[in-house]
């Protein structure tokens, strides 16, 4: 990976990473707001069923899914500055035409499937180009502490985003809600206006004459599986989110109906979740210095993987304690186990393929999430809800362990890790 030039501000006083800071926490609050109010706007004003709503969020997942190989090829080989902020800008006017087709009376269906999926394509999109542009804005040497901070400016949105949206949709409307969405992306797309002009230089070198269409493709994907350990932290990435996804589609049944936990309390839970994630924020840098990137990730699959068995668990001991030591223990290994991973793939990519390889591990990280809630939701309806929630754990659990198999010696084709890395 070419390195940035050397740079002695610290983060706060360098300009193009603030900028990134303060388009993550727009980004985030346009996003949240955007999912809250478009199932809210189904549900009150389209007089959606389940189904229906749950169309809407899987199709923001499905282009994800789907496309994010092909959106790091995009990335890898366009002027990056200037793909960022179309795709804000586009996002703007994708949301703001629900307002717009509400107030005219026109709103239907297909119109919000397509909102859902467009805004999905741009947003995943989005995800890819700004951790191919994170390296060249800060440089390697930085990148665990700029992860950390971004995941927090990030979290500063999701958090509030929520909230914000609640209390616009509860004193004006959906409607608003969505144009206050469409103007948190505006905001963004301003912001990433003023980015460096030297991220328009593409990373990669145009498609060579003759080669078919799939080979930037396979390049993509041959760094993933040459380099093992962007091969086994994809494969442990997708088993755990297999695990959590079906986990997390069973919570708040399993929660309420079955340990009979009242509404302050479920609450309480995802309280604690947030609380852990601000926590796995704050020490994720130090674990990553000290530990190195590789073990401070094998460390944290590892948690995360085990901490799905208190949820089960909470069926036989006390309950509420339980599930807030699960959220506490999962939220902090998630949170850093994220930061250390982005870390790594950045890291070990080179320059010219960063976009690949993010979105080949994008995908799979996105496309199990459904299929975990959905094959967890038909297994809890014949099997009952503990036995799958000790499955899905023990997925989450095994994917964790693969992280820790002997990896033979391998010539990296990406930047060179920390020495505390240096040690299978």
């Amino acid at each position: 990976m070419a390195a940035a030039p050397t740079e002695t501000r610290p983060l706060r006083r360098h300009r193009p990473f603030v900028l990134l800071c303060a388009e993550q926490t727009a980004g985030s609050v346009g996003r949240q707001i955007t999912a809250l109010a478009l199932t809210l706007l189904a549900v009150t004003v389209l007089d959606a069923g389940p189904f229906a709503a749950s169309v809407i969020l899987a199709l923001t997942y499905l282009p994800g899914a789907l496309l994010s190989p092909f959106a790091g090829v995009l990335v890898d080989r366009v002027r990056l500055r200037r793909l960022l902020v179309l795709a804000t800008s586009l996002q703007a006017l994708v949301v703001g035409s629900v307002p717009l087709a509400q107030a005219a009376g026109h709103l239907t269906w297909p119109h919000l499937y397509a909102v859902a999926a467009l805004s999905g394509t741009l947003t995943f999109t989005l995800s890819i180009a700004l951790q191919t542009a994170l390296p060249r804005v800060v440089g390697p040497d930085r990148l665990l502490a700029a992860n950390s901070v971004l995941t927090g400016a990030r979290t500063i949105g999701q958090i509030g985003g929520p909230a914000l949206g609640g209390v616009l949709v509860g004193l004006t409307g959906t409607g608003t809600a969505l144009t206050a969405g469409t103007i948190a992306y505006a905001v963004e797309a301003l912001v990433l206006f003023a980015l460096p002009a030297a991220l328009d230089t593409p990373a990669a070198p145009q498609k060579a004459p003759g080669a078919p269409p799939t080979a930037a493709l396979r390049a993509g994907l041959e760094v993933v599986r040459r380099e093992r350990r962007l091969y086994r932290m994809v494969l442990a990435g997708a088993g755990l989110n297999l695990g959590s996804g079906a986990s997390a589609a069973l919570y708040v049944l399993y929660a309420s109906r079955e340990l009979g936990l009242p509404a302050w309390q479920l609450g309480a839970t995802y309280a604690t979740f947030s609380a852990a994630t601000v926590l796995g924020i704050v020490v994720a840098r130090r674990f990553g210095e000290r530990l190195g990137p590789w073990r401070t990730t094998r460390i944290c699959g590892l948690v995360a993987g085990a901490a799905g068995f208190l949820i089960p668990a909470a069926s036989a001991g006390p309950a509420l304690p339980l599930l807030l030591a699960y959220q506490v223990s999962y939220g902090l290994a998630v949170t850093v186990w994220t930061i250390s991973l982005t870390t790594l793939q950045q890291l070990i990519a080179p320059a010219g393929l960063q976009g690949r390889v993010a979105g080949f591990n994008q995908a799979a990280l996105l496309v199990t999430v459904p299929v975990g809630a959905l094959g967890g939701g038909a297994l809890a309806a014949a099997l009952g809800n503990v036995p799958v929630l000790v499955a899905a754990a023990a997925i989450a659990l095994v994917a964790g362990a693969t992280l820790w198999a002997p990896i033979r010696a391998q010539q990296r084709t990406g930047q060179e890790l920390p020495l505390a890395d240096q040690a299978q």
